[in-house]
């Protein structure tokens, strides 16, 4: 593997680690598709550094369990701004 790619798996690792982010947040951050995240943390980074790849698949769970009420949030609040606007 590449030293930037193993460098951007680890950069990518820290940034979920501390702030708890998504693979969209960390996309958005670093300006790479949400695919190179995923593919990055969860298939390169285990052979990088399996210790942080363990507490970044944790970080991941949490957010796949809690992704449908993150949803929701994000649909009331688009509406809320709509109708404020009127």
């Amino acid at each position: 593997m590449k030293d930037y790619i193993e460098i951007r798996c680890l950069m990518l690792a820290d940034y979920i680690c501390a702030y708890k982010a998504t693979v969209r947040d960390a996309s958005r951050v670093f300006g790479v598709s949400k695919s190179t995240v995923h593919k990055d943390v969860t298939a390169r980074l285990k052979e990088v550094d399996y210790a942080k790849f363990l507490d970044v698949k944790e970080i991941l769970e949490v957010n796949l369990k809690e992704r449908h009420i993150r949803g929701g949030d994000a649909t009331r609040e688009k509406y809320i701004r709509l109708h404020e606007h009127k």
